[in-house]
């Protein structure tokens, strides 16, 4: 598991630029055509089945990210940053939960071949997309600055989250 604290420290890891409205809507974009594929896939492939569905959740995840302006490379490090949103009442709960279970079944799929069974539920996955959407739509900018107040001052706090 990784902290926030050693993102910082990565370089591909968190950080904090500023806002990007294009590349959110662009990340949101990329989400919905990833979930039109999904449906296309579906029954097919295990191993692209896992794969899509994982990237539909992250590139709205990553939309989410952009709007706020938090950059982060590694994907460790943007599902630490969803767990922060969570506690902040942002990001939906359990979000970073199915990411994190999403992203570990695409991996054993993906690269060691485990061929594991792949549980979709299309409506759940268009869910997760259209209710980021929607965070992103409502995001102030006051928001925008308490993000990054939070994510900023994780090292002062050694690494818990303090609302």
């Amino acid at each position: 598991m990784v902290t926030i604290n050693w993102c910082k420290k990565q370089r591909r890891g968190i950080k904090i630029i500023e806002p990007n409205d294009n590349l959110s809507i662009e990340y949101i974009q990329t989400a919905e055509e990833t979930l039109d594929i999904l449906k296309s896939i579906k029954g097919k492939s295990k191993v692209w089945l896992a794969t899509t569905k994982y990237y539909c959740e992250y590139f709205a995840a990553y939309s989410l990210l952009m709007k706020v302006g938090i950059k982060c490379e590694i994907h460790e490090c943007t599902i630490a940053v969803c767990k922060i949103l969570e506690k902040m009442n942002i990001f939906p709960k359990e979000y970073a939960k199915i990411l994190e279970e999403d992203k570990q079944l695409r991996i054993d799929n993906q690269y060691y071949l485990k061929n594991r069974e792949v549980i979709l539920d299309y409506n759940k996955v268009a869910e997760f997309v259209l209710h980021i959407k929607d965070i992103n739509s409502k995001l102030t900018y006051e928001k925008i600055r308490e993000i990054k107040r939070n994510i900023t001052n994780q090292k002062q706090n050694n690494g818990k989250f303090k609302v």
